[in-house]
C-alpha cells in the first residue's frame, strides 16, 4: 500500500501506525503542484486534495486520519483493543483530537486575524488539560498499551509549539516518551526530519 504524505504532517501519525504494526507499506510524498513523486496527478487519486491518502494495493482510496489509522489497526490486529470500553475510548479520543485540536491548529498554518488565533489557544488549552486528564498516570493516553490515539497524539503534541499553547506535564513527557519509540525515530528518518 502507498500512504501520500507531507513530511511532518498529520499523516506522520499514520505512519508511525504502519511502522509500528509491522505493516509493509511505500511513502509517496506529495509536491505543492499537487504531483506524487511517482509523477502521478495527486487530485486523480485524492479529489479533497490534502493528505493523509492511503491506496490499497488493489486501487482502493482512503483518506481522513481517523478511517486510516482504524483501517491499519484492523487490518493488522494491532494497536486498537479488540472490545470493551478501551476500543470506543481510542476511538473517541481520536475523533476528539481531531475535532478539537487538528481543527484549531488551522489558524497557525494560515494566515487568520489575532483575535481568532487567541481562541484557538483557548480551546487548544482546554482540549490538552481534558487529554492529560484522561491519560492520568498510564504511560500512554487510553492505556499502558500504545494505540492508534497515540500515534496521532504524537502529531497532535508535536505541532503544539506553532500555537504557544503551553502542554500539561502528563502530556509533555507522553510526547518525549514517545519521541524515543523506534517507529517515531524510524519515521522522522524516513520523512527527512530532525
Amino acid at each position: 500500500m502507498n500512504l501520500f504524505y507531507y513530511p511532518a504532517a498529520c499523516s506522520l501519525a499514520d505512519h508511525i501506525a504502519l511502522i509500528e504494526t509491522g505493516t509493509a507499506y511505500k511513502l509517496l510524498s506529495i509536491n505543492r503542484e499537487k504531483k506524487t513523486e511517482d509523477g502521478r496527478d495527486f487530485l486523480s487519486i485524492n479529489p479533497k486534495g490534502y493528505i493523509p491518502t492511503l491506496e490499497l494495493d488493489d486501487g482502493t482510496i482512503l483518506t481522513e486520519n481517523q478511517v486510516i489509522l482504524n483501517y491499519i489497526a484492523e487490518q493488522s490486529g494491532k494497536l486498537l483493543p479488540e472490545g470493551g470500553i478501551a476500543r470506543w475510548r481510542t476511538l473517541e479520543a481520536l475523533a476528539f483530537m481531531s475535532s478539537e485540536i487538528h481543527a484549531n491548529y488551522v489558524p497557525f498554518f494560515k494566515d487568520f486575524p489575532e483575535p481568532e488565533k487567541v481562541r484557538a489557544c483557548e480551546k487548544l488549552a482546554k482540549a490538552f488539560t481534558i487529554l492529560a486528564d484522561q491519560m492520568g498516570d498510564r504511560k500512554f493516553l487510553i492505556s499502558d498499551e500504545m494505540t492508534i490515539a497515540d500515534c496521532y497524539l504524537f502529531w497532535v503534541l508535536m505541532v503544539a509549539p506553532r500555537s504557544g499553547v503551553e502542554l500539561p506535564a502528563r502530556l509533555r513527557n507522553c510526547f518525549a516518551h514517545m519521541k524515543m519509540r523506534p517507529s517515531v525515530i524510524q519515521a522522522f528518518a524516513e520523512e527527512g526530519l530532525a
